[in-house]
Order: C-alpha cells, then sequence, then structure tokens
C-alpha cells in the first residue's frame, strides 16, 4: 500500500469484495487490525481469507515493541521505525478498544494535505488501532503516527 498513489481507494476496494463475498451491506464493515510476527511479505506463506496484510509502514514518534506488542517509546536517537507486516481485516460493526492507540495513517511525514471531496485531507489514509500500555492521549501529545513512507 505505501507505493499506491491513492490508497484510500484500496482501503475501499478491500472493504468492497468483503461485503460482496459475505452479501453484508458496506457501511456496515470497518476494519480492526492485527500487528503480526513477520517482518515482511516475504515471509508471510498464504493469503488471508479475508482482508489484506500490508508491510512498508514507518512509526514516527515512537516504535512498535516486538517482544511486548505494544506502541512504546522510540529508542535514543531514533526517530523512525518500521512496522512489521499488519493483517487489515474487515468486520462487521467493529467496535474498536477505546484502551489501544488511534495511530493515524499519513502518505508522507508532512503530515498536512488538501481537503478532498469527502471532507479529509488528501494525506491521511486510515487511523490504525495498536496496543499500548499507555494513555493513548499520551501518544497524541508526542505527535506518533505511522507513515507510508519517509522523506527525504
Amino acid at each position: 500500500m505505501p507505493a499506491f498513489f491513492f490508497p484510500q481507494g484500496f482501503m475501499t476496494g478491500a472493504l468492497q469484495l468483503h461485503a460482496r463475498k459475505y452479501a453484508i451491506p458496506i457501511d456496515t464493515l470497518n476494519f480492526s487490525f492485527e500487528v503480526l510476527v513477520e517482518e515482511t511479505l516475504e515471509e508471510i506463506t498464504e493469503a488471508p481469507e479475508d482482508g489484506v496484510k500490508i508491510s512498508g509502514f514507518f512509526m514516527d514518534g515512537a516504535r512498535y515493541d516486538r517482544a511486548t506488542r505494544m506502541v512504546t517509546e522510540s529508542l535514543p536517537k531514533i526517530m523512525t521505525d518500521t512496522m512489521p507486516v499488519i493483517h487489515f481485516k474487515p468486520t462487521e460493526n467493529y467496535k474498536r478498544n477505546v484502551a489501544d492507540y488511534e495511530c493515524p495513517l499519513y502518505k508522507t511525514a508532512v503530515r498536512a494535505g488538501v481537503l478532498s471531496t469527502t471532507g479529509q485531507s488528501t494525506n491521511f489514509v486510515i487511523a490504525v488501532d495498536l496496543p499500548t500500555n499507555k494513555d493513548p492521549d499520551y501518544w497524541v501529545r508526542m505527535g506518533t503516527a505511522m507513515l507510508c513512507a519517509l522523506s527525504d
């Protein structure tokens, strides 16, 4: 997905495929997320039955701790970290866990964009729920976000 010009369209397409497969209304679907142990798609041996597995994301302002499987503080002098593969699962009537950090995913590190006809920024893709042992507001104050691409 990081290579797509319009990743929002890809995400909508994934939801549409799921809605058609199970004959359910698309407006009842949202994504739930599972951060996998695999670091790259090359380590994935089979396609998911539902949803998509995506790699290539970066985390800015924090890191994903592979041992605890949670968002945690960045290591000293390291501003960004890679993310493992994330399984985006279409889920009917999804209710997010309020203890998770609703991490914004942006196409670029600029984190700004023009408001599109949908009313959302052209740079914002989706909010990814990630487990944390801190108050999610802490990560908001830290400016933590996921990125599809880093600035040079």
